[in-house]
């Protein structure tokens, strides 16, 4: 089954629509963004989320934060993973007291090969403690953009490591995205906006989807 994360998220109808949808994993962005949340609204969140029977993961999105101000954060919020979408270098993860999802922005010119050695390079020294988001690389932006990049290079990579697909899909998209790459799960959030604000039908529409494709 393709897991299916809603990042981004801001407000708590958001998060309990993207649960009731049946989102495996919800986002919250910590770091400078337009969808930036203060920990309290995160708390609030997290809170109500967790309040369900059934729930999806939460996860924090950090950019470049020391550790243990991620660990702070994370644990005063309830996250269950921490997303780094910084340049934090693979020995920073030894340090995250939460499950992580390391993001690896991929160039233009960059071959599957490149990035395989990179993975490889943190399987080395932490084993199979995190799983890697593959998103599209742009200049002087960490992330957010909806932009993509080429997909195939993806499916190269997610045949040897569990890998999230992430950069510009939306519900007319990523059908095609998972039949490419075969991705251990896929992740949205401007794709599922309406004016700059999430969509519940959008990601109802996003979830379902994908479920079809995975038949």
């Amino acid at each position: 089954m393709t897991r299916v994360k809603i990042c981004g998220i801001t407000e708590t109808p958001h998060a309990l629509a993207a649960t009731q949808a049946g989102a495996d994993f919800i986002g919250m962005v910590f770091a400078p963004s337009k969808r930036q949340v203060c920990i309290e609204k995160a708390r609030e969140i997290a809170l109500a989320v967790k309040g369900l029977k059934a729930r999806p993961q939460i996860v924090g999105v950090f950019v470049n934060m020391p550790p243990s101000e991620v660990n702070h954060i994370a644990e005063y919020c309830g996250l269950d993973w921490v997303q780094l979408s910084g340049d934090e270098p693979w020995d920073y993860l030894m340090d995250i007291e939460k499950q992580v999802i390391k993001a690896i922005r991929v160039r233009s010119q960059q071959d599957s090969e490149d990035i395989i050695a990179e993975i490889s390079g943190g399987r080395r020294l932490l084993g199979e403690s995190f799983i890697c988001l593959l998103d599209c690389h742009v200049e002087g932006s960490y992330g957010g953009t909806g932009q993509t990049f080429d997909w195939r290079l993806a499916r190269q990579v997610s045949q040897r490591f569990p890998v999230i697909i992430a950069g510009g899909l939306s519900p007319q998209n990523v059908a095609e995205a998972i039949q490419i790459t075969k991705p251990w799960g896929v992740d949205v959030s401007s794709g599922v906006e309406t004016k700059g604000a999430k969509d519940a039908s959008k990601i109802e529409r996003f979830i379902q989807t994908v479920r079809a494709e995975d038949g």
